[in-house]
């Protein structure tokens, strides 16, 4: 059997690690509600879907950030990568559905 208070701490990080997680899937959706607004935008004048010095510099900057935060940076630039690659995938869909390129230069 379980110490009742090895259990008690578990419950309670458990019950931070799920707050966590709901912060993090409202966070996303607010940065994806954002980064629409730049598709239309970037649809609305033909702006290529990819910036990709925008994107260096963005990498650069959560490695930073993660390592200010003792986060592993290889790890924060995985998941930002994969953020920006669903973005561009939503920015090349907007443009399709606005008659622009789909071009990522």
């Amino acid at each position: 059997m379980v110490d009742p208070e090895v259990k008690a701490r578990l419950s309670s990080y458990r019950q931070s690690i799920d707050n966590i997680d709901a912060a993090l899937v409202h966070m996303l959706a607010e940065r994806f509600r954002c980064t629409k607004e730049v598709g239309v935008l970037k649809a609305k004048y033909e702006l290529p879907p990819a910036d990709p010095a925008r994107e260096e510099y963005q990498i650069e900057r959560l490695r930073h950030l993660a390592k200010e935060a003792n986060l592993d940076p290889d790890f924060a630039e995985k998941f930002l990568n994969f953020v920006i690659k669903e973005v561009i995938r939503h920015h090349e869909a907007i443009a399709a559905e606005h008659g622009g390129a789909k071009e990522t230069a």
